[in-house]
């Protein structure tokens, strides 16, 4: 790969782009295990996103309402229905391989169903 003095300054640049690795993360079966028993909590409400975000960070969490999305959900929980995203290959779709799931989406719902 050829390399050559930038314009700013004499810091070398590459000539072309390179091939950068993604590590993609998933979802573990111990993290599903905390994340559905917190979920499960008669009181879970709209603030356990906050908990999750924060306990999971490194996972992609996305709250929307339960009839913006049309796939059958992963889990049902009394005010929320769980999708799992797959964003692994640059093109974002739901799954339901926990294996495969980089992210979570937390679709509520009326806790009257």
């Amino acid at each position: 790969m050829p390399i050559r003095k930038g314009s700013f300054g004499n810091e070398p640049f590459r000539s072309h782009c390179e091939t950068v690795e993604r590590i993609v993360v998933t979802v573990s079966a111990d993290e599903w295990a905390a994340i559905d028993q917190l979920l499960s909590t008669p009181d879970a409400n709209a603030g356990v996103l906050t908990q999750l975000r924060g306990r999971f960070a490194h996972l992609s969490w996305t709250r929307c309402d339960a009839s913006d999305v049309i796939e059958a959900p992963f889990r049902s929980y009394r005010r929320f229905d769980v999708h799992l995203l797959n964003s692994a290959d640059h093109c974002s779709h739901i799954t339901d391989d926990l294996a495969l799931a980089t992210g979570i989406i937390l679709a509520m719902r009326d806790a009257a169903r």
